[in-house]
């Protein structure tokens, strides 16, 4: 068998797998979270939050809503530094993120197996 056939068949092998397996990932939500940033702001964003007493405080301080909360949970990055990871029962994090009126803010949340509760929101300056 020539050269060219087997670079031939090769492709043509390899293009029908390409077809595949776009057919079989299409319309799923599938997404590669290697990272430990992604895979921390994708498990918290799977769950339900609620706010704590002291969260709604601070936020009726700072006259925000529940939308600010949204945008850094979505769009923040998670301070390992002063995060506790392995914390059982739930794990603390604290994520910093801008809200769409272009304030920082920080969120002190709990990550627990089945509900986030975010206990503070401070300002940064």
């Amino acid at each position: 068998m020539r050269l060219l056939h087997r670079i031939g068949y090769y492709l043509g092998g390899f293009s029908l797998g390409l077809i595949v397996l776009a057919f079989f990932f299409s319309g799923k939500k599938t997404s590669c979270a290697y990272f430990p940033q992604a895979r921390v702001s994708k498990n918290i964003n799977t769950k339900m939050y609620t706010l704590s007493r002291k969260a709604h405080q601070s936020l009726s301080q700072l006259k925000l809503d529940t939308i600010a909360v949204n945008d850094v949970l979505q769009k923040g990055e998670v301070d390992f530094g002063e995060s506790q990871p392995r914390k059982e029962p739930c794990s603390e994090y604290s994520i910093y993120g801008k809200t769409q009126k272009e304030q920082d803010l920080k969120l002190i949340l709990i990550n627990c197996e089945e509900i986030v509760q975010v206990l503070d929101v401070h300002l940064v300056k």
